[in-house]
This record gives structure tokens, C-alpha cells and sequence, in this order.
């Protein structure tokens, strides 16, 4: 027998764990779905089609094709004749195998979390957003078995491990819907979702209908991320997630799009790839006002880390104070003095006049150049607001709808958390919301007994400091789902050691 599985062996997690006084939730834990058992649920729920769906839809996920071929059928000529997007290799643990077979078996996964060395983990299934890549006849009933398998497997262990549900998102409706199954159904307590929808440029798909120019309807797109400039008016979605006091999370990517789409190098790719997807569907509900018009929506953007986070806070409110609608006054050309620009023009601009006449009327446009020109008509006061859905009328705001209602998920070994619990560097003395995700079952984390010691490591490094690192490995995460439902770890292990206080 493997001496992992026998009570002698010790990770170095199991250690750390020894020293801590407080609960570790890992709110990032992949799993594998054993696919015989998993196809019998979708059997269920749409017979041999639906099956024929899944396997069609797993079997392209990572696969990015032109010309009918997969980049590793294509010649390196081909590739660039197409600019086929490199995909990833392998990604998933194997020649650890004991991890192999623990991400894909509940019973062994639970057993295991001890010498991990967490006390709770919100568990990703790899396949649990697959149903968003096929068809709209398919979608929601793959949704619904997917789901409906990962409920039924990890029940039984409830009190360490819940699974997410994956939600779609092309519609509202659609979203609520199956929202509703999952959690009043299902009994699922978390969603995860795509941070984004392609949709096609209505200009573009007029002139070339894509059942005509499929190639054209593959590129000629643009991504609607709930928010600001939603195709559709997402608020009743928002609305009942916060109403059923479910958390949102995400891992929503950016490979593919410009600055992202190397045809040779999946790295190029991937490094920070999390971390600007995720932005922009942060960005998207910050200035589409949904966090304003929600403050108890409670957003998990998990693994692109949390200096992100936090620059883009600081940024924000640099913006603001620079852009608000009364700071950008500064920039109307009406409030030039055009007296006073003459005047000085005579005064210091005799090398530039060299004996030209100069023309009041035209001063302005000349020194600001033809690009700088007022438009053909004054701005009204919500185009001149790049912050009037957010709702911003002071530097505290937006720390009340970006820093409270953003979670930032950062991997174990990431140096860069440090950045969130920065409050020196962050504006008003704010820290960011970092929760620990472990991501283990990625390539990134080849055996799952290391995360948590290499997130001490950093407090032994002098990255972190000890009260940081109980911050981001359980006060963030708990009260990130505490916030959102107060009865989250009732309970669970979580509860247990909280009321023991252990």
C-alpha cells in the first residue's frame, strides 16, 4: 500500500495545519468526472443525443481548429495560414497517480483533505461549465444532468466538500432558470459561470449571415459581460442569486484575444490570461452599476490572483478623481480663456507666429490640433461620467463596490498576494480580498499535500505576515460565503471546529 494512505504519513501541510488556530477552506479544488457514470445521467436526461452532445463537446474543448483541423493535425504553414490558436497539452495530473485517482473519487478526495490540510473545499468539476459549447437544444439539459451528477456524488460528503453548479448565461432567463434547479432542486449552494458571452457584431452577421460565412461568424464577434453595454438587462439574474444567497464564482479566461493568440507557444497564452479575463467582467458589473445596485452580490474571480485586484482599485479611484464629472470640467474646451491664450501667444509664441496673423477664433483648434476638435454637439452629463452608473460620488464607494464585493482567487505559491494586503500601497488603507485556491487537480499543483505549506512558506519569507495568511487561507473565503448565506457551513466541519473553538 501506498504509504500516503496509512495513518503514519505526514505532508508538509499537515504540519502547518498543526500551528494554526483557525479553519482552512480552499475555495478552489479541481475534480475529474468519471465519464461511464456521468454518461448515464445524461442518458437520462436526453438519451443517446444527448450523450452523442457531451462526448462531441469534451472531445473539442481544448482543440481550437481551422480548416477543419486541430492545431496538432495542422503543418506549421497551416497554422499560420489560419493563425490557429495554440491549445493547451496535457493539464491534468497522471504520474501522480494516487492524486490522479483522488481528484476523480469523492470517498478518497474526502479521506485526503486531512493531509492536504484543509478543513472545507468548493469543489470545480473540469467539465462543469462543457454544456456552454454546444447547441442551444442541448445546452440546458446537459447543464442539468451535469449537475444533477455532481450533486448526487459528493452529498455524502457535504460537511468538507460541495461542488458548484455551472449556470448559463446566453439569456437571463435561461441563467434563473437553471439556477433555481441547481439550488432548490439539487441543493447546491455555489454557481460558477462563464464571465462572458460571445455574441455576434449585429452589423457584421446582417452582411455575412453565418449559416453562409461560418469563418466570418467565428471571428467577427464581440463578448457581452453582463454589465455595462449588455445586450441584455441582467439585473433579474443578479437579483435572485442574491435573493437565494448564492456566491458567484469565475474562471474566466482571455487565450484567443489580441495580445493572447500566439499560433505557437501555449505559455505566451496563458500567463495573466485569468487575470485579464476576469477584469473585464469586473470591470463590466463596477461600471455597469450592478455592484451598486447589489451589495450583497458576493463575485469570486478565481485563479488570476489578487494584485490585479488591487491595481485596478487603485487605478479606479486615480480615474475618478481625475474623471469625475465635475474634475472633467478641466478638459471642456468652452472653459478656455481665450483672451489669456492670445495674450501669452503674443508674449512667447513669436518663433511659432513668425509674422502669421493670428485668429481668435481659430487659436484653440490650433493648439489643441484637428483630433482634440469639440464634437458636433455638447455632451449631456451621463456621456461626460464614465462613473454615473456606478453610482461614485466619493473614493469610499468605490471601495464599497469593488474591494466588498470582489473576491480574488490566488494560488498557493503566488507571491504577488502580497500586493492585497498591501494597505500602504492600496487607497484608503484598504486590503483586498484574497482567498486561498489551492487549484489543486491543474498542472500548476502536482501533488495536493503541498499548497498550504507553500503558502507558509511565503510567511516565513517575510512576503506575508501571519495575520495575512489566516486572512486569505479563512476569514475572506468564510466571510465571502457568509455574506452571501449566513447558514453556508451550518453543518459542517467548518462550524464544528468554529463552535469547539479549536
Amino acid at each position: 500500500m501506498n504509504d500516503r494512505l496509512t495513518p503514519a504519513f505526514a505532508s508538509r501541510s499537515v504540519a502547518v495545519k498543526a500551528g494554526l488556530n483557525h479553519p482552512v477552506i480552499d475555495t478552489d479544488v479541481h475534480v475529474n468526472d468519471y465519464t461511464p457514470v456521468l454518461e448515464d445521467y445524461v442518458q437520462q436526461y436526453g438519451g443517446g443525443q444527448l450523450v452523442d452532445a457531451l462526448r462531441k463537446v469534451l472531445g473539442s474543448r481544448f482543440n481550437t481548429r481551422s480548416n477543419g483541423k486541430d492545431w496538432y493535425e495542422q503543418t506549421q504553414q497551416e497554422r499560420r495560414h489560419h493563425r490557429t490558436l495554440r491549445s493547451p497539452w496535457w493539464a491534468r495530473v497522471t504520474r501522480n497517480t494516487l492524486d490522479l485517482a483522488t481528484y476523480t473519487l469523492p470517498e478518497l478526495l474526502n479521506e485526503r483533505l486531512a493531509e492536504q490540510g484543509a478543513d472545507y473545499s468548493v469543489l470545480f468539476p473540469n467539465d462543469v461549465l462543457a454544456p456552454l459549447g454546444a447547441g442551444k437544444e442541448y445546452r440546458q439539459a446537459l447543464h442539468r444532468a451535469i449537475n444533477h451528477f455532481h450533486a448526487d456524488q459528493y452529498r455524502k460528503y457535504s460537511d468538507r466538500l460541495t461542488p458548484v453548479a455551472g449556470i448559463p448565461l446566453h439569456t437571463p432567463q435561461e441563467g434563473i432558470e437553471e439556477l433555481e434547479f441547481a439550488v432548490k432542486t439539487l441543493g447546491l449552494k455555489v454557481i460558477n459561470i462563464a464571465g462572458g458571452v460571445r455574441r455576434p457584431i449585429p452589423a457584421i452577421a446582417e452582411k455575412y449571415p453565418a449559416a453562409e460565412h461560418p469563418d466570418v461568424a467565428r471571428h467577427a464577434s464581440y463578448t457581452d459581460f453582463y454589465g455595462i453595454d449588455s445586450e441584455y438587462d441582467y439585473d433579474p439574474f443578479w437579483a435572485k442569486v442574491v435573493e437565494l444567497g448564492v456566491p458567484v464564482t469565475t474562471h474566466y479566461g482571455s487565450q484567443g484575444w489580441t495580445g493572447r493568440h500566439s499560433i505557437s507557444n501555449y505559455m505566451y497564452n496563458h500567463i495573466g490570461h485569468f487575470a485579464d479575463g476576469s477584469q473585464a467582467f469586473a470591470k463590466a458589473l463596477f461600471f455597469g452599476g450592478v455592484t451598486r445596485r447589489f451589495p450583497k452580490l458576493r463575485v469570486a474571480l478565481l485563479e488570476g490572483g489578487a494584485d490585479w485586484g488591487s491595481h485596478v482599485f487603485t487605478h479606479l479611484l486615480d480615474r475618478w478623481e481625475k474623471r469625475n464629472r465635475h474634475a472633467v470640467q478641466n478638459y471642456n474646451p468652452a472653459h478656455a480663456d481665450l483672451d489669456l491664450l492670445e495674450d501669452l501667444f503674443h508674449r512667447y509664441g513669436q518663433d511659432l507666429i513668425k509674422g502669421r496673423k493670428l485668429d481668435k477664433a481659430t487659436l484653440l483648434r490650433d493648439s489643441l490640433g484637428r483630433s482634440a476638435l469639440p464634437h458636433s454637439r455638447e455632451p449631456n452629463e451621463d456621456e461626460i461620467d464614465d462613473f454615473a452608473l456606478a453610482g461614485i460620488e466619493a473614493p469610499e464607494d468605490i471601495k464599497t463596490r469593488w474591494v466588498d464585493s470582489f473576491y480574488f482567487g490566488s494560488e498557493a505559491d503566488d507571491r504577488s498576494v502580497a500586493a492585497a494586503f498591501n494597505d500602504k500601497l492600496n487607497p484608503l488603507g484598504a486590503k483586498v480580498n484574497a482567498i486561498w485556491s489551492s487549484d489543486i487537480g491543474h498542472w500548476d499543483v502536482p501533488d495536493l499535500t503541498e499548497p498550504l505549506a507553500e503558502s507558509w512558506d511565503l510567511v516565513e519569507q517575510g512576503v506575508i505576515g501571519p495575520a495575512d495568511f489566516k486572512a486569505w487561507v479563512f476569514d475572506n473565503p468564510y466571510r465571502l460565503y457568509t455574506e452571501a448565506n449566513p447558514d453556508f457551513f451550518a453543518g459542517t466541519a467548518v462550524q464544528r471546529k468554529l463552535d469547539s473553538g479549536k
